[in-house]
C-alpha cells in the first residue's frame, strides 16, 4: 500500500499539469552542522528542519508526533513521555543505546558525554521551540561521541517586540495543557520567557503524568558582539504503565487499558544554563564560545526488569564549546576549536523484597567522575564557484574515574554469597578512550534550483558509563572499546516550479557493536550494516492545496556471528535483520488552505513490519495511522485548533518487543483521540 502511494505521488508530480505558480522559496537556514548559520544548500549532509509553523500545526502531545515527518527517523513511543530513538538505524535498546544519538538544545547536548538517557528528549521544551533540526548519519566534527547515527537539535525561540501569547488545550483522557510566552526587546537587549504545564490523566489504568517546562532566553546584540543566554528547566512526575504481554495483545479490545505495573513511576528533573558568545573579529572571522552547566536527577521503577528494582541517578556537569571560523586565502574557509567537559555522577539500584538471582537490598551504588577533551579542525575549499570540497577531523579523549560504593562482585549487599545473582559490581577503576572522527564531502551546485553532494564520514561512540560499570552475570570487568561507523551517502536536493525534493542514498558499516540479547546479556564485538534510500517531497498542488511526503526504504542487518559473555558458542546472526528495524517508514501530509487564516491537514503515518527479536523468529506486522489537524485564525489576536489522532481508530502497538522472560509484549497505542486548543495573543 505505501509503495503504491509513493509511486502515485511520483507519477502525479511528473504528469499532472503544474498549474500552481512557482513560489518564492526562502532558503532554509540551519546551524547544527557547523555551529554557525548556513543555508541548507551549502551543507553536505542529510539535514532536515521542522519549522515553527509546522510545530504549531502539529501541537504534539509526544515528540514522536513532531519528528514523524523527518525521513529515516522513528521515535518509538513508550508510555507517557517515554520513548526510544531511531535515526537511520533500528530502534536501539540497552544501557548505551542512547549514545548513538546526540540530543541538543541550541547546539549543547542535554546530557554529558557518556551519560545519556534513552528518554532525554522529554527534557527539552519542544512544545515551544522555534524549530527542530535533525542531522541523519554520523555527526560532523563538531559533535564527536554520542552522535553515531545522528543529531536532534532543538532551537529555542528568539526574542521579539511586545509579545504575549496564552494557549489553553484539552483532550482525551483528562489531557490539559497550558502554554504561555512573553517576549520583548529594546535597544541592544531582548528576552523571551516560555513556560508550559501539562496534565495527562493517562489512557492506561493507573497511569498519567504531570510535566512542567520553562525556557528563559536573554539576548544582547552589540557592535560585533552577540550573547544569547538560555536557562532551561523541566520537571516530570509520571505514573508509568508497563508492557502488556501476550501474542497480539494490542488487538484485544478488553486489554487496551491494561496496566500490569500500576506501581511503576518516573520522576525526572533537569536544569541547564548556557551562553553562546559570538564575536566578530577584525580579520573577518568569528569566534564562538559557549560555556554551559547542567544538573539532572531521575528516579524510576524499572518495571521492565524482573522484580522491578528502583534506579536513582544524577549528573552534574560543566563544559565549554569553542569554534573559530575565518576566511583564508585562495577560497579556503577554516574552522577550528576545542571542547571540554567535566562530569560528576552517581547511580544507585535497589529492590524491596526478592531472592537470588534478584536479591533484595542495594544492587548497585557507584559514582563516576568523567573528563572529556576534544579538538577539531575543518576546511572548506571552493574548487570553483559552484563546487566546494570539505574535509576535517576531531580527536576526543574521555576518561572515567569509577568509585564503587559497595562490596565488589555479585554478592548480597552485606557481602554474603549469592548464588547466580544477576547483578555484578566491578572493582574501582580508571578507564579512558581516545577516538578520531573524520569527515570529507564534495558539494556541487548545478544551478540555483539543484545541488548534489557526496559525503564520507567516520564516527564513533565511547562506551557509556552504565555499559562499563553496571555489569551482570559474574562479569567483573567490561573489556569494551568504542563503537565505530564508516558511512558514505549521496544526496540530491532541488526544486522545480512548485515542487521541492530531496533524495538521499546511504550505506554504512559499524564495528565493535555493543548490544543486548533478548535475555539481556551483553553481546560484544558485533558488526552491523545499514543501507537505504530517503526521500522528502513538498509540492504546491494548486492555489489552496499542498502535498508533502517523506520516508525511507532501508535495511539494517547483523554481519557477524557473536558469542555470549563466557560462552565459546557463537550465535548465528549473520544476515539477520536487527530487531525493531522496519524496512519502510513513510509519512504523507495533504494540506488545504482556503484562506490565509485557515488550514487543514490530513496526515498518514506508516510503519512497516519488523522483527522483535535478534533471531528473527518473532515480528510485528506494522501499522498505518491517520491524523487530522485543523487551525483557524478568528482574529488578529485569537485562533483555535482541533486535532483528531488515529482518525480510523486503528488497533496498533506503539512498540512491539519480545522477551525470553515474558514472550511477545507491547506498548499499546491510543485509540481515536480528540484535542482542541485556543490561543490568545495580548
Amino acid at each position: 500500500m505505501s509503495k503504491l502511494s509513493l509511486l502515485l505521488i511520483l507519477i502525479l508530480s511528473i504528469f499532472l499539469p503544474l498549474q500552481a505558480q512557482a513560489k518564492d522559496t526562502i532558503e532554509t537556514v540551519v546551524v547544527t552542522a557547523t555551529r554557525t548559520e548556513q543555508t541548507l544548500s551549502n551543507i553536505a549532509a542529510s539535514l532536515s528542519s521542522i519549522s515553527k509553523t509546522e510545530l504549531e500545526q502539529i501541537s504534539a502531545t509526544h515528540i514522536t508526533e513532531a519528528l514523524a515527518r523527518v525521513p529515516g527517523v522513528w521515535i518509538s513511543r513508550g508510555n507517557g513521555q517515554e520513548h526510544l530513538t531511531a535515526i537511520r538505524s533500528p530502534v536501539l535498546t540497552g544501557a548505551g543505546s542512547c549514545g548513538a544519538f546526540m540530543v541538543a538544545e541550541d547546539g549543547v547536548p542535554v546530557r554529558a558525554t557518556g551519560f545519556c538517557n534513552v528518554n532525554q528528549l522529554f527534557d527539552l521544551n519542544t512544545e515551544q521551540a522555534h524549530h527542530i533540526e535533525v542531522l541523519r548519519g554520523p555527526g560532523t566534527i563538531m559533535h564527536g561521541s554520542d552522535a553515531l547515527h545522528g543529531v536532534i537539535n532543538v532551537i529555542s525561540q528568539p526574542a521579539m517586540a511586545d509579545h504575549q501569547l496564552l494557549t489553553i488545550e484539552t483532550g482525551a483522557n483528562d489531557y490539559y495543557r497550558m502554554k504561555f510566552s512573553q517576549s520583548d526587546n529594546a535597544a541592544q537587549h531582548g528576552y523571551r520567557l516560555n513556560v508550559n504545564s501539562t496534565h495527562d490523566g493517562g489512557y492506561k489504568d493507573d497511569a498519567g503524568f504531570d510535566q512542567q517546562k520553562m525556557s528563559l532566553r536573554h539576548e544582547y546584540h552589540g557592535a560585533g558582539l552577540d550573547i544569547n543566554t538560555l536557562l532551561s528547566v523541566s520537571n516530570l512526575n509520571q505514573e508509568t504503565a508497563g508492557y502488556v504481554n501476550g501474542k497480539n495483545a494490542y488487538k484485544d479490545s478488553e486489554r487496551q487499558r491494561e496496566n500490569p505495573d500500576p506501581e511503576a513511576y518516573r520522576d525526572s528533573h533537569s536544569i541547564r544554563l548556557q551562553s553562546t558568545i559570538t564575536k566578530a573579529l577584525r580579520d573577518g572571522g568569528s569566534l564562538v564560545i559557549t560555556p554551559y552547566a547542567r544538573y539532572t536527577e531521575m528516579q524510576f521503577l524499572m518495571h521492565f526488569l524482573p522484580k522491578k528494582p528502583l534506579e536513582d541517578n544524577g549528573q552534574k556537569s560543566i563544559g565549554v564549546q569553542t569554534s573559530y571560523e575565518h576566511q583564508a586565502s585562495y577560497g579556503l574557509t577554516l574552522r577550528q576549536g576545542f571542547d571540554a567537559e567535566m562530569t560528576d555522577s552517581y547511580l544507585k539500584q535497589s529492590q524491596q523484597g526478592g531472592s537470588p538471582p534478584f536479591p533484595a537490598g542495594r544492587q548497585y551504588d557507584y559514582e563516576v567522575e568523567a573528563l572529556m577533551l576534544a579538538a577539531f579542525i575543518s576546511a572548506d575549499y571552493r574548487i570553483q564557484p559552484s563546487t566546494t570540497l570539505s574535509f576535517g577531523g576531531r580527536y576526543e579523549f574521555l576518561e572515567y574515574d569509577y568509585d564503587n560504593q559497595m562490596i565488589a562482585g555479585n554478592t548480597l549487599e552485606d557481602g554474603s554469597t549469592c548464588d547466580n545473582c544477576r547483578y555484578t559490581r566491578p572493582e574501582d577503576s580508571k578507564d579512558s578512550f581516545g577516538n578520531i572522527s573524520l569527515n570529507a564531502s564534495l558539494n556541487h551546485q548545478f544551478s540555483e534550483q539543484i545541488n548534489s553532494y557526496l559525503r564520507f564520514a567516520h564516527g564513533f561512540r565511547a562506551p557509556q558509563a552504565t555499559e562499563m560499570y553496571r555489569l551482570q552475570n559474574g562479569q567483573m570487568q567490561a573489556d569494551l572499546d568504542s563503537e565505530a561507523i564508516n558511512s558514505i551517502e549521496w544526496g540530491l536536493r532541488g526544486r522545480y516550479q512548485s515542487l521541492e525534493y530531496s533524495l538521499i542514498g546511504f550505506y554504512s558499516k559499524k564495528s565493535n557493536v555493543i548490544f543486548q540479547s533478548s535475555e539481556r546479556l551483553n553481546l560484544d564485538n558485533g558488526k552491523t550494516e545499514h543501507k537505504g534510500v530517503e526521500y522528502d517531497l513538498s509540492w504546491s498542488l494548486a492555489d489552496h492545496w499542498d502535498l508533502s511526503a517523506s520516508g525511507s526504504f532501508s535495511r539494517h542487518q547483523y554481519t557477524r556471528d557473536v558469542s555470549l559473555f563466557g560462552s565459546a558458542e557463537a550465535i548465528n546472526l549473520n544476515g539477520n535483520d536487527i530487531d525493531t528495524a522496519p524496512r519502510r517508514i513513510s509519512t504523507v501530509q495533504l494540506g488545504w488552505q482556503p484562506s490565509e487564516n485557515s488550514r487543514a491537514e490530513l496526515e498518514w503515518v506508516s510503519i512497516g513490519k519488523y522483527y522483535t527479536d535478534i533471531d528473527n523468529l518473532h515480528s510485528y506486522e506494522g501499522h498505518n495511522l491517520y491524523h487530522l489537524r485543523v487551525r483557524q485564525q478568528l482574529s488578529s489576536n485569537l485562533s483555535i485548533g482541533l486535532r483528531i489522532n488515529n482518525l480510523t481508530d486503528k488497533k496498533y502497538a506503539d512498540r512491539a518487543d519480545y522477551s525470553s522472560f515474558t514472550g511477545d509484549r507491547y506498548f499499546i497505542g491510543k485509540p481515536r483521540s480528540y484535542y482542541a486548543d485556543i490561543s490568545i495573543q495580548f
